[in-house]
């Protein structure tokens, strides 16, 4: 069977705050054919089931779903093709997709195309935690999306597992459908989780925070009865509750990019990408939080801005980056993004830690030579920092790797 085939000028995968704003600044600029493609029956991405608050900016603050609202109708008003409930399967050629939705399959041929697919969390099966198979057992978005999409009765007792910010969204959510969060459980020790959010979290609420604490089973048949966790004294607590939500843990969403061969970076797991977003593959581009999962709509909206502006000289003849050289971290940071350097790169980056270090001192390295160093008052796990790019103008490209250090106690 052959498949119909159409062509546009920029195809973009996925209707998150990336893709629909990089959808809107291009259509805005005058392309023609801009068209977005997201396997979900709405568009929006995850801020369309985030109710919480903390979206748009600080004089116009708005909940997910506003948010979601306001990037969508940008870039339908600006020209660009909305397209729900269609996924793309594969690879058809350089740039060109084979996609199947409510019509039937499709190959989709573009003069370029972004990958804006974002990340999910790791399920319980992927963090290999053992048990039984019961109902009421949820990631972070499964969880927002049974409570304000499908308004579905998640439980009565909660244990959040996790302690960073999109743990706290879902004990909101658990809080907001009526439940109790009997405690939320995390790996970290007490030093790496004393941020005033935690804080002023338990104090408002009274929810028991576990530290150095694993989950180590789920119990129940037919519905979750509890956890077994285990402190790291080797102390082993049953806590009692029929639901339990795994959150954090992001990864991204690259299986396109890993079936069309573009290369990874081995920190991020997604695209590697350099400071204007282009991949190892001419034409192809990549943004939000496909690229570092998982950061702020904010920044995946900005990352979707500046990859329409890449996208827009591509179009133009720009050629594409012949040399770029790899960007890497030592630990304890766990990754950088974007990770290569290419020249005229002048965007900040953002990276993440590990570990807990106050009076951090950050320094970019190239064979020996330092580029850059910045002292940092406080480095937290799981909390974007920031980097700079202006040293970029002192990178070799014929030379070895860039590194980035982190130095603190």
């Amino acid at each position: 069977m052959t498949r119909p085939e159409r062509e546009v000028d920029v195809l973009v995968i996925g209707a998150g705050p990336a893709g629909l704003a990089a959808a809107a600044r291009l259509a805005a600029a005058g392309v023609a054919r801009v068209e977005v493609l997201d396997r979900e029956q709405r568009a929006g991405g995850v801020p369309r089931h985030c109710h919480h608050g903390g979206f748009g900016t600080w004089t116009h603050p708005l909940t997910g779903p506003a948010y979601a609202r306001l990037v969508l109708t940008a870039a339908v008003r600006a020209g660009a093709v909305v397209r729900t409930g269609i996924t793309a399967l594969d690879w058809a050629g350089p740039l060109a997709l084979d996609t199947v939705g409510p019509q039937g399959p499709e190959t989709v041929r573009a003069a370029a195309v972004v990958l804006a697919t974002g990340a999910r969390e790791r399920p319980r099966a992927a963090r290999l935690v053992p048990g039984t198979r019961p109902n009421g057992v949820y990631t972070t978005g499964e969880l927002q999306q049974a409570v304000h999409l499908y308004c579905q009765w998640i439980g009565t007792r909660v244990v959040v597992v996790g302690a960073e910010d999109v743990s706290y969204a879902a004990m909101e959510t658990v809080r907001a459908a009526g439940a109790q969060v009997v405690a939320m459980v995390t790996e970290l020790p007490v030093s790496q989780t004393t941020a005033t959010r935690t804080h002023n979290a338990r104090l408002r609420h009274r929810i028991p925070l576990l530290t150095d604490t694993t989950v180590t089973e789920l119990l129940g048949h037919g519905r979750l009865s509890g956890v077994r966790v285990r402190h790291r004294d080797g102390r082993s607590v049953q806590l009692a509750c029929d639901t339990v939500v795994f959150t954090g843990d992001f990864v991204p969403d690259h299986e396109l990019a890993r079936r069309g061969r573009l290369a990874l970076d081995p920190g991020t797991r997604g695209p590697a990408v350099d400071g204007a977003l282009h991949t190892s593959r001419p034409g192809v581009f990549a943004a939000g939080s496909v690229l570092h999962p998982v950061e702020s709509a904010a920044i995946a909206t900005r990352e979707g801005v500046r990859v329409a502006a890449a996208v827009l000289e591509s179009l133009a003849g720009a050629e594409w980056p012949r040399h770029t050289v790899p960007l890497v971290v030592d630990p304890p940071l766990r990754w950088i993004a974007p990770n290569r350097v290419a020249p005229g790169d002048g965007h900040p980056y953002v990276l993440r830690t590990s570990a807990l270090l106050k009076r951090a001192v950050l320094q970019v390295v190239q064979d020996g030579r330092l580029l850059h160093q910045r002292r940092l008052r406080t480095a937290v796990p799981n909390r974007t920092l920031t980097l700079t790019a202006g040293w970029t103008r002192l990178v070799d490209l014929t030379g070895g790797p860039v590194r980035v250090v982190l130095d603190g106690r």
